[in-house]
């Protein structure tokens, strides 16, 4: 897959203008057949009193298992006060707001109270008002464990050399005009972005996207802005002069504003519109037939779980025992789907190179993670 992310992004580069710009809007769904009219009831005969039909119960919404945290067999022995995993020394993990900020801190506080009946070791959350704030938070040692997003473990790495020790695993998301489509739902380690449009707007193609107001996600979001930023000056958009751009904090946000109009187009990951865990559909039934998809990122290293240098080994070693015990269990599978979708873990050793290879090519593009991180 590395050689294959490799030539993918180069060839992004030098052809992305003969490539994309060719790329259509996504077909959008055809809008449901009216139903039947509803025939007029038969006339009652009201001679005697008709008993009121019972009304049923309403079907209580399915809820998901709570999460099995069975201590460790290997766990540690409690730290004593003052030690890191102590009460009163707790293991930090810092998260990024890459979602709605409710979700994120609930589903973070049971990933670190499940963490704390698996290991015997206290753990606390931390969730970055940006990205760099999450990456600072490792770089000043105030978080020991991290689930930042791609870029930022680029950044994080270059600038403080964290180490990636888990890599998230996706039921894959893709759309009609990803050329991976056939890998929908297929476990993988990597995702796409994906550029959308009001569809009163317009926007057909990036030719299209001048003059307008464009949503980002964060400037340190890899689908929600360096990737983007890329392929719009490979296709004759500057983003800094040809657009009107806002940075609208998450996802979620960036398509709500598209739908609502506050933005004409804007940049997500694949595919926000109908994805599960964020159910904007169910605050916005007709968002897919408002929003349109324009064109596709390449390919992008998923997100993942990352430790600090200084973060003793042995706590290294718990810590990812337990977080792949949770990717196993029911409960802690349902936990990590809320977080960020994630599906499963698969650990990186030495032979991964996903995330230098990519930063490799980034720089020959132009971009320096560590660089743009103050």
């Amino acid at each position: 897959m590395n050689k294959r992310l490799t030539f993918s992004l180069l060839a992004l580069i030098v052809v992305f203008a003969m490539t994309l710009s060719a790329c259509g809007s996504a077909a959008t769904p055809a809008p449901t057949a009216m139903p039947a009219p509803t025939q007029a009831p038969a006339a009652t005969d009201t001679s005697a009193p008709t008993s009121a039909p019972a009304t049923a119960a309403p079907t209580a919404k399915p809820t998901a298992p709570a999460p099995v945290c069975t201590k460790l067999p290997d766990a540690p022995a409690v730290p004593a006060a003052g030690q890191l995993g102590a009460s009163d020394t707790p293991i930090t993990i810092a998260f990024v707001p890459s979602g709605e900020s409710g979700v994120i801190a609930t589903a973070s506080s049971a990933i670190a109270d499940c963490l704390n009946q698996m290991t015997g070791l206290t753990y606390t959350i931390q969730t970055g008002t940006s990205y760099a704030a999450a990456i600072e938070a490792m770089g000043g040692g105030k978080a020991q464990v991290g689930f930042l997003n791609t870029f930022s473990i680029l950044a994080a790495q270059a600038k403080y050399g964290i180490i990636p020790a888990l890599i998230n695993l996706r039921n894959y998301s893709t759309n009609d005009l990803d050329p991976d489509k056939a890998l929908g739902n297929q476990l993988e380690p990597f995702y796409r972005g994906q550029f959308i449009a009001n569809v009163s707007s317009g926007i057909k193609t990036f030719a299209d996207l001048k003059g307008k107001n464009f949503c980002f996600v964060d400037p340190l979001s890899t689908s929600g802005y360096i990737v983007p930023r890329i392929q719009m000056l490979a296709n004759g958009i500057n983003p800094d002069t040809d657009i009107k751009s806002t940075v609208s904090g998450s996802h979620p946000n960036v398509a709500i504003a598209v739908y609502k109009g506050d933005c004409d187009a804007g940049v997500t990951y694949i595919n926000v519109l109908t994805d599960a865990g964020t159910n904007l559909a169910g605050t916005y039934p007709d968002i897919a037939q408002k929003v349109t998809v324009f064109a596709d990122t390449i390919r992008i290293p998923n997100d993942g779980v990352q430790y600090i240098k200084t973060f003793d080994p042995k706590l290294q070693a718990i810590t990812t025992e337990g977080l792949l015990a949770m990717s196993k269990d029911p409960g802690g599978k349902a936990v990590l789907a809320k977080l960020y979708a994630v599906n499963a873990f698969q650990k990186i050793d030495s032979s991964f190179t996903d995330y230098s290879d990519f930063a490799a090519v980034l720089k020959q593009a132009g971009v320096d993670p560590a660089s743009l991180v103050k």
